[in-house]
């Protein structure tokens, strides 16, 4: 059993290729996260599929689920413009990091 602070968990941001959708997540592993959103169960009516948001663009990272879980539902209550703000400081130029995780 892992001590207290040492999981990794996290919340992250996806959006389409036109960058006009925006989907706020949680996880405990972003890499396989990101395979399972491009890549989803057949029939699967989840709604990063129907929208096509499998673009990385934001992410932060916890050591506890409920700090995670927090944060998640804290970016999910704001508007677009504030989520736009947050995307844009730390990350200017939209660019999709995917390939980066």
């Amino acid at each position: 059993m892992k001590t207290k602070g040492t999981h990794n968990y996290y919340i992250y941001i996806l959006t389409n290729k036109t960058k006009t959708v925006l989907y706020t997540g949680v996880t405990n592993n972003l890499k396989e996260r990101l395979y399972y959103h491009k890549n989803p169960e057949p029939f699967s009516k989840a709604f990063t599929l129907k929208y096509r948001c499998f673009y990385l663009v934001y992410y932060e990272h916890f050591f506890e689920i409920e700090d995670a879980i927090k944060r998640e539902k804290q970016i999910k209550g704001w508007s677009r413009e504030k989520k736009n703000n947050l995307i844009l400081s730390v990350n200017p130029k939209w660019i999709f990091l995917n390939d980066t995780i």
